[in-house]
């Protein structure tokens, strides 16, 4: 009678339920007609439980230069071990909108870095506040003028 209570506790907690820190990267960086860009940002979900994004704030580098600071509170909720895109808008630096617009030009790729925090609630828990460091690279968009993905 003991052994089958304990199996039956055992069972009755589950898989591990593990907090990890989240990214964000670029998935897609539009430049409007206006010379503001429209940055489709990809938010991921490392954990095994169900997060809630309330905030953002990322300094983003394009080429070393430093382009903004893209900020935003998506309110997205993201599965376990997945993502979701959200999209923020950047009047960039003059030095940032050069570098991207000689990148298109040329047809070439362009580094950038993200540097910030994420503010996040975890399923069922307290919101917290992650670090978060991301580089990486964008290319132009075949067939898109004005898009590096």
């Amino acid at each position: 009678m003991a052994s089958c209570a304990l199996l039956l506790v055992a069972c009755a907690s589950g898989p591990a339920r593990r907090v990890s820190e989240p990214s964000a990267r670029i998935q897609q960086l539009t430049v409007r007609a206006d010379g503001n860009w429209s940055t489709d940002l990809r938010i991921e979900n490392f954990s095994s439980i169900t997060m809630r994004f309330d905030a953002l704030r990322l300094e983003l580098e394009v080429e070393d230069h430093p382009a903004g600071t893209l900020q935003a509170s998506p309110g997205v909720t993201v599965g376990p071990e997945s993502a979701d895109v959200v999209t923020v808008e950047l009047a960039p630096t003059a030095a940032a909108k050069f570098a991207v617009a000689r990148a298109l030009a040329d047809g070439r790729s362009i580094e950038y870095s993200l540097q910030g925090t994420m503010t996040a609630t975890p399923n069922e828990s307290r919101q917290r506040e992650f670090e978060m460091e991301r580089r990486s690279a964008l290319s132009p968009a075949p067939g898109l003028p004005g898009v590096m993905r």
